[in-house]
């Protein structure tokens, strides 16, 4: 099975064509995105912040065809505000497409 960014660098290529400039600069918006709405779930303090929070990276990924991601976004919004295990779980497979992440 392809890691996590190869999945989404076969999306991204099937849609734009090869043009590695743009494929590394869509990845980054990704990333940066993904990362902005990871950053959301850890500061939620209540139940309707981390569900929005977790719905905007279940969108983000599903637009992606991130379907590893799509599954943790849905884990987030079935369990509890701040679950690390979920937590811990996006920011590994975010880890797999920059691992400075």
């Amino acid at each position: 099975m392809a890691y996590f960014g190869e999945t989404i660098d076969a999306h991204l290529v099937s849609a734009l064509g090869d043009d590695p400039e743009l494929l590394r600069e869509l990845r980054r918006a990704f990333l940066d995105s993904a990362l902005g709405a990871l950053d959301l779930m850890q500061r939620a303090r209540c139940d309707a912040n981390w569900v929005i929070a977790s719905e905007r990276l279940k969108s983000l990924a599903a637009t992606f065809h991130g379907e590893a991601l799509i599954v943790l976004a849905d884990a987030a919004i079935a369990g509890v505000p701040g679950d690390p295990v979920v937590l811990r779980k996006i920011r590994a497979l975010l880890n797999e497409i920059d691992p400075l992440a």
